[in-house]
């Protein structure tokens, strides 16, 4: 008996000591939090984050959110949705919001570290990815304050490449001590950082810095750092190249059917793109309303919608318009010209002269954090991944199947073909909505990534046709090259000289290269080259 009551009073004796330790939101902390100037409220806001209950961090996202009100010397934490109820922050007890209370005004710099302090007490949450983020909202962060938690977090971080983020964070901190060793054992560790606000950071203390032996480890830090970012922007503009280019490939494979291999000049296919990414619009309007359960597979639903509808435009086009204009490139641009204009008119009858909005899939949202400066988006990933697919089959149509043969017998010998029993008029037709199909895939991709428009086409037309002619009239090849030729030229200018004077320079070039070598990358081969 005495042995069980000396157990328990060991096990109340340590639960106390337990209790004792676990810091609780106190009614004077919540009034340095809320009043007085900036400078002590930030002062408090340090204390009170570097060991916070869970009161004390909801009391300090509901400051961010600006749910906070006083009257007096009293504290009102709003109820979400509820306009006249608050709650007490310490006793959590319900109170009646007074008519008269005020708002509790934060300035930048609270805000600035109001969203620190909650970066900093999201180190601990159990989701990686939450903590990745607080980590990334406190790179760059100088307060010693924050050294506590940092370390705190430090040591119960499991995440290897998370744990090495923390010590970079805990090493920009430690630049601001007043020890001379510490801060040149700083500056040894950030430089090995590949963050852009390392960078910042870094220049921030080398202007402050007094010692030469410490601005010289600066610096020597500052240079590694910018040679790590420097790669980063140089795969960032490769990526960015890539990404565009896919979307020209995406653009000029109709266009490199149509005027390729038919010879049609069809002023009309950017709006066939538009069509493309309007059905994309109307399919995720229909998934909305009767499927919203499979919203995130719209998009599968949304390709060969695009296509049909704009393969079948394209068909009615070929069979009611420009059947009648081949060899005839002059009337033949300018009926596509008009063609273009009345279609644009159309949507914007049907859908408005505003842009509409596609939303991403929940699977093409986000991206990969490559390096700290490169993030790869996933919805440009499924772009240039989609470009790849489209091409591969475009090239297996055209010179594995029935119809491709058809199509490329017809290209090079119309009479020929005629005379062996081949339909021509109906072939030029399938041509016709095939590469028109392929300019509303287009305009599916094209939704991923912008809004959704009665110009959307017209921003792309001038490129797309410059890729045909660069890569090789007819040449599925050609037009490979010259798109991921094009998108990584032009976003390697953008760099130098700006998007406006890198596409003049690259218009230039075109023109010097078409100088000298009017049939392109690659020529046509066969009769029809000689002709």
């Amino acid at each position: 008996m005495p042995l069980r009551f000396l157990l328990l009073l060991l096990k109340l004796l340590a639960t106390f000591f337990i209790a004792s330790q676990v810091h609780a939101l106190t009614t004077q902390e919540v009034k340095s939090l809320v009043f007085g100037d900036t400078d002590a409220r930030v002062e408090a806001l340090n204390k009170s984050s570097a060991h916070a209950d869970e009161k004390t961090a909801a009391f300090i996202q509901a400051l961010s959110d600006d749910a906070v009100k006083t009257r007096a010397e009293k504290v009102f934490v709003l109820k979400v949705g509820i306009a006249d109820k608050a709650f007490d922050p310490v006793t959590g007890a319900e109170l009646l919001l007074p008519a008269d209370a005020e708002d509790v005004i934060n300035s930048n710099l609270m805000r600035s570290e109001l969203d620190n302090a909650l970066a900093g007490l999201k180190l601990f949450s159990k989701d990686e990815h939450v903590r990745g983020d607080a980590i990334g909202t406190l790179a760059g962060e100088n307060d010693e304050a924050r050294l506590p938690l940092i370390e705190k977090a430090y040591a119960a971080e499991t995440s290897p490449h998370l744990k090495s983020q923390l010590e970079l964070v805990r090493a920009a901190i430690l630049l601001g001590s007043s020890d001379k060793g510490t801060r040149l054992k700083a500056a040894s560790a950030l430089s090995v950082s590949k963050n852009p606000n390392t960078k910042t950071v870094l220049l921030g203390h080398l202007v402050t810095e007094a010692d030469t032996d410490v601005k010289v480890a600066l610096k020597a830090a500052l240079a590694k750092v910018e040679r790590s970012l420097a790669w980063g922007d140089k795969l960032g503009a490769i990526f960015s190249g890539i990404s565009l280019g896919s979307i020209l490939l995406l653009v000029a494979l109709g266009l490199a059917i149509t005027y390729g291999l038919m010879g049609v000049i069809n002023m009309a296919h950017g709006e066939l793109m538009m069509i493309g990414a309007y059905a994309t619009y109307v399919v995720q309007g229909l998934f909305q309303k009767y499927l919203p359960n499979a919203f995130d597979w719209y998009l599968l639903a949304a390709v060969p919608v695009a296509f049909i509808a704009s393969a079948l435009m394209g068909a009615a086009l070929e069979r009611t318009v420009i059947r009648f204009l081949y060899g005839r490139p002059l009337e033949t641009l300018l009926a596509t010209w008009g063609i273009s204009l009345m279609l644009q008119q159309l949507v914007r009858s049907v859908f408005g002269a505003q842009n509409v909005g596609v939303e991403n899939p929940v699977w093409m949202s986000g991206g990969v954090q490559v390096l700290g400066n490169l993030s790869l988006p996933y919805n440009r990933l499924v772009i240039i991944v989609f470009a790849a697919a489209v091409l591969l089959g475009t090239a297996w149509l055209i010179s594995k199947t029935r119809l491709g043969l058809f199509v490329r017998g017809v290209t090079q010998n119309r009479p020929i073909a005629s005379c062996m029993g081949v339909n021509t008029a109906r072939i030029d037709t399938y041509a016709f909505a095939l590469g028109s199909g392929i300019a509303g895939l287009a305009g599916c991709a094209l939704s991923q990534v912008g809004n959704v428009g009665p110009d959307l086409g017209q921003g792309y037309i001038v490129d797309a046709f410059m890729v045909v002619v660069l890569g090789g009239v007819g040449q599925l090849a050609g037009t490979v090259y010259a798109s991921l030729g094009l998108g990584i030229l032009n976003k390697f200018l953008e760099g130098w000289t700006g998007a406006v004077l890198a596409k003049i320079a690259v218009l230039v070039l075109i023109i010097i290269f078409i100088q000298k070598r009017p049939q392109g990358i690659f020529a046509m081969k066969g009769r029809s080259a000689e002709a």
